[in-house]
């Protein structure tokens, strides 16, 4: 391999590399209106951070609703908990 061929393909190793996500998560705010539609871009950890993002542009900040409607659904899934103790009372007769 001659060395201009081993400069591309280290270069295209980094490269490849370099594109991987580091973690797959869904960030709480999302930049969204103007040439964003929607969800929009959903990279904010803080509503600050989106602000100061969508600051001079037509774009405003709202939550991800994938966030959103996870946290939803978590609220009105049953939670593994054992029902209540009944207890017995005894009658006098």
């Amino acid at each position: 391999m001659t060395k201009t061929g081993a400069a591309v393909f280290a270069a295209a190793t980094i490269l490849t590399l370099a594109a991987a996500p580091a973690s797959a998560r869904d960030f709480p705010y999302c930049l969204q209106g103007g040439e964003w539609g929607y969800p929009g871009n959903c990279q904010f950890d803080s509503y600050q951070q989106c602000m100061v993002t969508a600051s001079g542009t037509r774009a405003y900040c709202d939550i991800n609703p994938v966030v959103a409607f996870s946290a939803r659904q978590q609220l009105s899934e049953p939670q593994d908990v054992p029902p209540p103790t009944r207890k017995l009372r005894h009658r006098r007769h």
